[in-house]
Formats: structure tokens, sequence, C-alpha cells
């Protein structure tokens, strides 16, 4: 997933505009998604990243129409901040939490939280840390201690800080792994974490594990499955796009995911899709969650 790679290293820049598909139907305005989780299901706008670019109002009330009422940033899809919070109030939109890249946090803290406020943001989520070859102890290490600094600042501005992990991090260190180097760098006070149960799983740690390790830091998840058949790749940062699948329909013990997130404390759970069919995936991942029983 080289292209989701470097929009991570620039995302508060947007990306450039990509042609919306012709065929794009919609259906009528369903209702709220309703679910027996303890916090709302909403959705990581990554997945509509062909079509926020050209028509920003328009795919916003689509994802409202689909029976979103949250989602989470990912940038300003080459549009202006007052742009994107005119569109997200027309939709009728509410946005929790939103994706920040190293290099804003690094370059411009203030401006980057000032600007997650501007759109009603209440929890920063860096989704990479970059690194040159394969990522490292001294990485680990060093984030850790960047992240203190960030999380400190969030938390003196009203908001939370947090990471996703992206499957790098879970190979061998004198630590245990690189994930738990990077943990016990962090404060538990200031620094939380997002589990994405996709690129966990696929790169070989166990989703339900993960989220009762973290019981107290991990705030939300990111929703999608692993196609059945697909390998698992220990310590690969990303797959192809044909490996994720709706929710519910792939490898992934979504049952006990979503039982031990309700457990943990786990407040809030946004759908990511990252396969070349978004627009027939997201439906079907609602339709599993809204059928889930604890």
């Amino acid at each position: 997933m080289a292209s989701r790679r470097e929009f991570l290293t620039t995302v508060a820049a947007g990306v450039g505009a990509a042609a919306l598909r012709p065929s794009w139907a919609w259906a009528a305005e369903r209702g709220a998604i309703k679910t027996a989780l303890n916090g709302p299901v909403g959705l990581q706008l990554w997945s509509l990243r062909e079509y926020l670019p050209k028509d920003l109002p328009g795919t916003l009330a689509k994802v409202r129409a689909m029976g979103f009422r949250e989602v989470e940033a990912a940038g300003l899809w080459g549009h202006s901040l007052a742009d994107f919070k005119t569109a997200l109030a027309k939709a009728e939109l509410r946005c929790q939490s939103a994706h920040v890249g190293l290099e804003n946090l690094s370059g411009d803290l203030a401006g980057t939280i000032a600007q997650a406020k501007e759109i009603g943001a209440k929890h920063l989520v860096c989704p990479w840390i970059p690194h040159e070859k394969g990522f490292t102890r001294e990485d680990a290490l060093q984030t850790g201690a960047a992240f203190n600094k960030y999380g400190k600042a969030a938390k003196d501005a009203g908001l939370t800080f947090g990471y996703h992990p992206h499957g790098y991090e879970f190979v061998p260190s004198p630590e245990g792994q690189l994930f738990d180097t990077l943990l016990g760098a962090t404060d538990p006070a200031l620094v939380e974490f997002q589990v994405d149960c996709f690129h966990a799983y696929h790169a070989g740690a166990d989703p339900v594990k993960l989220i009762e390790k973290l019981k107290g830091r991990v705030r939300s998840l990111h929703l999608k499955d692993q196609k059945k058949g697909y390998p698992v790749e220990p310590g690969k940062d990303g797959a192809t796009p044909d490996a994720d699948v709706p929710v519910g329909t792939g490898q992934i013990d979504f049952p006990a995911v979503l039982r031990a997130a309700v457990k943990a404390g786990v407040s809030l759970y946004y759908i990511e899709d990252e396969s070349t069919d978004p627009l027939g995936h997201i439906p079907q991942s609602v339709a599993f969650l809204e059928g889930f029983k604890l």
C-alpha cells in the first residue's frame, strides 16, 4: 500500500484530486447506525479517498446517507479548513478524531493542534512513524519520547494523543517486540493507542490480546477484515487491496475482538476500507456490526 504510506507522511496537506466514477450510485438516506457497542461507529475518511478531493460536500452527504454520524479525519483532501468545516456541518457529521502526520506534529505542533480543534476533534492520532529501511529499536525509543511531548501538548489543549500501530512494530526486540519498546517509552497518562484490527492481524499480532494488553489505553479501533486464505506476514506494514474484505467475512474473529474492545473501554469504532470497492464493502461492514450481539 505505497500510496497509503506516502499519504500518511503528508496527512495534513491532503492529496491531489482524483476522478469520480460516473457510475457512483447511492441509496436513499437510511437511519443512524445502531449497535451493541459502547460507542458510535464512524467512518475513517481515508476509505473514500477517491471521491473526497473532487467532491467534498457531496461525498460527506453520502457518508451521512449511509447512516454514519461520526467520521475520523485524514487531512483536508486539498480543500481549505473553512470548506472542510462547512461540509462537515452541512452533512451533520461529527469529527471527534483526526489522523495527523508525524512531520506535522514535529514541524508545527501548535498549528496541528489548532487545526484539529477547529474541526471539532478531541483526539489526535499519529498513524505512521517514518523510517528509512526497517523500523528499529532506536526509532521506537526516540519516537516514544516525542510522543510524550505531543501528548503533553495535546493534554494541555484539552485533547488526547494516540498512536495507530501499522504492523512494522510487531517484530522482536529486547523488550519482546518493538511495539513493547515503544509502549514502554510512552507515558500512559499522555499517550493512547488506536488498534487497527487488520494491520495488527496481518502483521502477526492477535488483535484480541493487543486490546487486552492496552486496556485503559486504547480508545478507538479501526475495523476491517483480512480475506480468507490471504497470508499473515509478520512485521509487514501493508497488504494488497484485495486482502481487505468487509468486516465479519474474513479471517479475523470479530465477535471476540468487539467483546474485548467493550471490556477494555473502547469508546470509538471506525470502519476503514482500503479495498478497491469501498462502496460495496462499507454497507456490508455496517450490517455485520448492527447484527453483532455481546
